[in-house]
């Protein structure tokens, strides 16, 4: 690679790097991609899911979580495949622009699902579509994210690597600044304008992230593949050595990314059944996730410059020490959204109670309910109801209900879990759910232990790779993700019923969750003392002049 037109070596420098507002821009353009996308799945996939010829064809919360759950697995078992493809024969630079295509192509198959239902029936349905584009976007996403995370390396050498830590923490705000008007403004696209234009802006995303990471190729450093050589390196000698030492710490970390990654999942399902007014604002159940970034960009600077010196202070603060930490506060996240469960519980038996005395007076009109929770929107004697969060799966129970001539028991807990219904005498009753605040108090404390394990594992797993061999370590990092939503997936798989839903029923499903990662965490503050560390950094070449 002697002969490459591009500087194979970061520059010694004590300054930052040329090229990196280039990465870091890409970064954010691309996690407003992903996470814009993966914001809009669960809603999605339990409320607007249709058929090629128009029907309903919507999800259950177990199902949608498992879908989920196994494309995050995808996504970070890509990255293995994209770090070989990086280090032994394209370099990170070419094998980024390659898989950035692909991810584009992904997108562009999401959009299509809300094609014209002939274009669709002479193509493939939504769900076609829908599975093509998770897996294109699973191949480009996760194959380049342990390229672009080891780029931001490469470009430090031993003067600069001081640098380093800090960085990565912007790097991650960059990461988070994106996924912020991803979670805040993409909703309120697919409400108003549908899913095509939803997932479209996504596309667009990645399409001008890629752009901008093409403009920055003077101005990187390009460090060249080793060829068929990077995998006798990688499994032999310090190779070897490094692999067995980070190993163990990454099967922790895997039940970390298992409750981290139903955030978006099961958090935002709990906050369909509560009362989303916020300081004023209205919130929609999709837009909940807006929270986690906006708390990364606050908290990254506060971690960075007040918390983690005044704890040095008093105990050293190694990676080792910031990822056990992060493990109990998200271990914590998880008991707040379990108590908050079962507030949920109470307030849906209580308008359970309520119902049931509504219908035995014969006052309860099931079928403009059903219309309202099906639609969103319903005109009874010329008074119009509106609700802003569609249950089609809900609005299907009751309509068995009312197929069979109302005979036999109202489906009252199907009504209780929509939390609403009309009257015939026009009139809307709503349950009095517990405040969102639940949630977003858990989002902050998760976010507290994401600071502390994801950023630091960046930055640990980075340092702690041989110099032929950073992509592949930042991916097998990366498969502890994949790993954790295997576990998710594997839970909600076995206590799966007949009819697609979880037996882990309420609270109890958090609570599991949440033993789980207590366990993780009691057995990683004995082992981890017992872990070895060993830096490594790349060569530098001398500043010209």
């Amino acid at each position: 690679m002697s002969g490459s037109k591009y500087r194979t070596a970061p520059v010694a420098t004590e300054k930052l790097p040329t090229g990196l507002g280039f990465i870091v821009g890409n970064e954010a353009a691309e996690r407003l991609s992903y996470y814009g996308m993966k914001a809009l799945l669960p809603i999605f996939l339990t409320s607007y899911l249709m058929t090629a010829a128009g029907a309903d064809d919507q999800m259950t919360k177990t199902e949608m979580i498992s879908l989920i759950s196994l494309f995050g697995a995808g996504v970070y078992v890509f990255p293995i495949l994209g770090a070989l493809i990086a280090d032994a024969i394209l370099g990170k630079y070419l094998t980024i622009m390659s898989l950035s295509m692909v991810y584009v192509a992904g997108h562009g198959c999401l959009a299509l699902m809300d094609m014209p239902q002939a274009a669709l029936e002479a193509t493939m349905s939504p769900r076609g579509w829908l599975y093509l584009g998770l897996i294109l976007i699973a191949i480009g996403s996760g194959g380049i994210k342990p390229c672009v995370s080891a780029h931001v390396g490469d470009q430090f050498g031993k003067t600069n690597a001081h640098l380093l830590e800090r960085v990565y923490g912007w790097f991650y705000f960059s990461i988070n600044f994106g996924s912020f008007f991803a979670y805040a403004l993409l909703p309120g696209v697919m409400r108003d304008l549908g899913p095509g234009w939803a997932f479209g802006i996504p596309g667009i995303a990645m399409a001008v992230a890629t752009l901008v990471f093409w403009l920055g190729r003077k101005r990187y450093a390009h460090v060249p593949p080793r060829g068929m050589s990077f995998v006798k390196e990688s499994f032999t000698g310090e190779g070897l050595s490094a692999l067995l030492r980070l190993a163990p710490l990454y099967l922790f970390v895997a039940i970390f990314w298992s409750l981290y990654d139903q955030s978006a999942t099961t958090w935002v399902d709990q906050s369909r059944s509560m009362d989303r007014d916020v300081m004023g604002m209205h919130l929609l159940p999709d837009q909940i996730g807006f929270i986690n970034p906006l708390l990364i960009m606050i908290f990254i600077p506060i971690f960075a410059y007040l918390i983690y010196p005044a704890m040095n202070k008093v105990w050293k603060l190694t990676p080792i020490r910031k990822i056990g930490f992060g493990f109990m506060l998200t271990a914590l996240a998880f008991t707040v959204s379990a108590f908050a469960e079962q507030r949920i519980t109470e307030s849906r038996e209580a308008f359970e109670a309520r119902v049931s005395g509504i219908h035995s007076d014969g006052k309860s009109d099931l079928p403009n309910t059903v219309t309202l929770l099906r639609e969103g929107t319903v005109t009874v004697d010329g008074k119009k109801h509106e609700i802003d969060d569609k249950r089609p799966e809900i609005a299907a129970a009751i309509e068995k209900f009312l197929e069979v001539g109302q005979q036999g028991d109202l489906p009252i807990v199907d009504v209780a879990r929509g939390g609403i219904l009309l009257t015939s005498e026009g009139e809307i009753h709503e349950a009095d759910w517990p405040s969102v605040w639940w949630v977003l108090f858990a989002y902050v404390i998760l976010t507290a232990g994401e600071v502390m394990v994801s950023i630091t594992c960046l930055e640990f797993s980075y340092t702690q790779a041989p110099k032929a061999m950073k992509s592949f370590i930042m991916g097998l990092y990366l498969l502890s993700v994949s790993l954790g939503n295997v576990i998710t997936v594997l839970v909600n798989q076995v206590t799966m019923d007949q009819d697609g839903n979880s037996s882990l029923v309420g609270a109890n499903y958090y609570w599991f969750f949440t033993g789980m990662m207590v366990v993780a965490g009691v057995i990683y503050m004995i082992v981890s003392p017992f872990f070895k560390t060993k830096t490594y950094m790349q060569d530098e070449i001398p500043t010209s002049g």
